[in-house]
C-alpha cells in the first residue's frame, strides 16, 4: 500500500496547489505544450479568490493547508533556487514557520519520555509555550542551582512530527522519480539526492541531540572570535526530543530600531555578522545555515548571538579552497583560473572547453568591475555563477547552493543594517587571511601532510586490500568456469518481488484512473 498512499498523497497535494491557483501562477516559459494546456486547465479549478491574490500569497496558503510538513518541505526547497527557480525560491523563503501550539501536557511527556525523569526534578520552573513551528516549539523555564534559579529555553519536539515527515516523503520520492523519468533534462539537478538530502536535513532537525551537537561544535570553533556566540547546552537536559540551553536576552537583528535605540553600532555589527559567517564556512567548514534576522540576537555587550541551529552546511578542505579560488579570481580578474578551478574540482564536465567557459566567466566578471564596491554584492555574484555553469552541464551541489543562499540572506542582513554595506571591505580581513595561508606556501606544506597521512593509511591497509583482490579473483575465475548462479532463496525472493510490483503498479494505475474519472464526474 505504500506506493498507492504516496499517489494519493500526491493527488491531494497536487489537487490543492490547483485549488489555491498556485499552479495557474507557474511560468509558462520552457513548458512543453501540454503542460501548457494542463496548466491552463488548472486555471479552471482554482477558487475565484486565490486568483485575485499575489503568487507568494497563494503558495503561502496552499503549504498552511498541506500542513506542517510542507512548510518545512517549502523552507528546504526555499534554499534550492537551482531546483525550483529563484522566484520560486523567493516565494518559498516568505512561508513563516509559525504553528498552533501543541498541549503543555503532550510537552511534559515527551520530555519525561525522553530523559526518563519527572518534569519538576529536571526544572524548577515550566512555562507555557512561547513559539512553535513545524518541527518543535520553545517553553521558557528554570533550572536551580547555588546561585538560584537559571533561566533556559527548552525545545520540544512536536508530537507525531516524524511519521508526519516519513508519509510525505514518500509522494516527495514519488514526484523525484517520476521528474527523472519523464523530464531527462532536469536529472543534472539530480532530484532524487535533493530528496534524500530533504530527507536527512529533517532527520538532523528531528533528533535535537544533534542540534545540540551543532551549537556545542560552533560554540568550540568560536570560542576566541570577536562578537560571535552561541547558547550554550544543558546537556544534562537534553535528549532526542528536547534541547534544553541558556536563554538569550537580546534585540532581534530584526528590530532594527530597537538595536539603535539601545545604542549598538549597526555598521559594526553588520561587519561583524559578514565575518563571522565567512569566518565558519572557510576557517572551519561548519555553518549556521539559516541565518534569517529572526534566529540572531544581539544581547547586551553588543554580540551577535545565533540560535535554531537545525540546519547547517559543511564544506570540505577542497571545496573551501576551490570557493576562494574563485572568488579570488573574480577579484583579480583572472578568470581562465576561475574556469579552471570549476573543471579541477570536476563541477564542470570535461568534455567542454576551458577558454569557452572562461569566456561565460568574463560576462559575470566585467560588469562587476568599475561598480562602487558597496553596491557589489558577493551572493548575486555566485547566482549568476551558478546560472552560467548550467550551460556548461554543472551538476548540482547541494553544499555549494546551500552556501549561496545563506550567503544571500547573511549579505541582506548586512545591507539592512547598513545600507552603505561595502561587502568587499568587510570580508576583506577575513577572505584575505584565509587566502594568504592556503593558497600559498602554507598551502603546499598541508598538501605534502595530508599525502604523507594518505600513504601511511594505505600502508596500513595494504594486507586487508591484497587479501580482498585475491578472493575476488579466485571469485571471477569460478564464475568464469561455472557461471554466475542464484541460491533458491535469492531467486524466489527476486521472482516475488517482481510480481508484488507488477501488482502494485497496476493497482496504482486503476486509483488513478478511477480518480480523473470522479473528479471528472463531479465537476462536469
Amino acid at each position: 500500500m505504500s506506493i498507492l498512499g504516496a499517489y494519493f498523497r500526491l493527488a491531494r497535494v497536487g489537487w490543492v496547489l490547483v485549488r489555491e491557483g498556485v499552479v495557474s501562477a507557474l511560468p509558462s516559459e520552457g513548458l512543453p505544450p501540454s503542460a501548457r494546456v494542463a496548466k491552463s486547465l488548472a486555471g479552471l479549478f482554482a477558487r475565484n479568490r486565490a486568483m485575485q491574490q499575489k503568487r507568494s500569497d497563494r503558495l503561502a496558503i496552499a503549504v498552511e493547508r498541506l500542513g506542517p510538513s510542507y512548510v518545512k518541505i517549502g523552507q528546504f526547497l526555499a534554499t534550492r533556487p537551482d531546483v525550483v527557480g529563484v522566484d520560486f525560491a523567493d516565494d518559498l523563503a516568505k512561508l513563516q514557520d509559525r504553528m498552533a501550539f501543541f498541549p503543555k501536557s503532550e510537552a511534559r511527556a515527551s520530555i519525561e519520555g525522553s530523559l526518563g525523569r519527572p518534569i519538576e526534578e529536571l526544572y524548577s520552573d515550566f512555562g507555557d509555550p512561547i513559539a512553535a513551528a513545524s518541527i518543535a516549539q520553545v517553553h521558557p523555564g528554570e533550572v536551580a542551582n547555588r546561585e538560584g534559579n537559571r533561566k533556559v529555553a527548552i525545545k520540544v519536539i512536536r508530537p507525531g512530527v516524524r511519521q508526519r515527515f516519513a508519509n510525505d516523503l514518500e509522494a516527495m520520492y514519488l514526484v523525484a522519480h517520476l521528474q527523472e523519468t519523464f523530464l531527462p533534462a532536469t536529472r543534472r539537478l539530480r532530484p532524487i539526492e535533493v530528496t534524500k538530502t530533504l530527507e536527512q536535513t529533517t532527520k538532523v532537525e528531528m533528533d535535537l541531540r544533534l542540534e545540540a551537537a551543532a551549537l556545542s561544535e560552533i560554540a568550540e570553533n568560536t570560542r576566541d572570535d570577536p562578537g560571535f556566540r552561541v547558547p550554550q547546552v544543558d546537556w544534562e537536559r537534553t535528549g532526542r526530543d528536547v534541547l534544553t540551553m541558556e536563554w538569550i536576552d537580546g534585540i532581534k537583528l530584526s528590530d532594527v530600531e530597537g538595536l539603535r535605540a539601545a545604542g549598538h553600532d549597526l555598521n559594526a555589527i553588520a561587519d561583524t555578522l559578514i565575518q563571522s559567517f565567512l569566518r565558519h564556512t572557510l576557517r572551519d567548514g561548519f555553518f549556521h545555515a539559516d541565518m534569517h534576522p529572526g534566529n540572531l540576537f544581539v544581547d547586551a555587550q553588543g554580540h551577535i548571538v545565533a540560535v535554531d541551529m537545525g540546519i547547517t552546511g559543511r564544506l570540505g578542505r577542497k571545496e573551501r579552497r576551490f570557493l576562494a579560488e574563485i572568488l579570488y579570481g573574480f577579484i583579480t580578474r583572472d578568470y581562465i583560473r576561475v574556469a579552471e578551478v570549476h573543471f579541477e574540482a570536476g563541477y564542470v564536465p570535461g568534455h567542454h572547453d576551458v577558454a569557452s567557459f572562461a569566456q561565460a566567466i568574463r560576462a559575470i566578471g566585467e560588469p562587476i568591475h568599475g561598480q562602487p564596491a558597496e553596491t557589489i554584492s558577493m551572493a548575486k555574484l555566485l547566482t549568476l555563477l551558478f546560472e552560467v555553469t548550467e550551460l556548461f552541464d554543472m551538476a548540482t551541489r547541494p553544499e555549494l547552493v546551500m552556501l549561496q543562499k545563506t550567503m544571500v540572506v547573511v549579505e541582506g542582513v548586512s545591507r539592512m543594517l547598513n545600507p552603505q554595506f561595502n561587502m568587499w571591505k568587510a570580508s576583506e580581513p577575513v577572505v584575505g587571511d584565509w587566502i594568504r595561508n592556503n593558497l600559498g606556501p602554507k598551502r603546499i606544506v598541508a598538501d605534502i601532510r595530508d599525502g604523507l597521512k594518505a600513504a601511511v593509511k594505505l600502508a596500513e591497509a595494504a594486507p586487508e586490500i591484497a587479501a580482498k583482490t585475491e578472493k575476488f579473483h579466485h571469485e571471477l575465475l569460478h564464475m568464469s568456469e561455472h557461471g554466475l548462479r542464484f541460491d533458491p532463496q535469492t531467486a524466489e525472493a527476486i521472482g516475488k518481488s517482481e510480481a508484488r510490483h507488477s501488482r502494485s503498479g497496476r493497482a496504482a494505475l486503476w486509483v488513478i484512473a478511477l480518480t480523473l474519472i470522479y473528479l471528472a464526474w463531479q465537476f462536469s
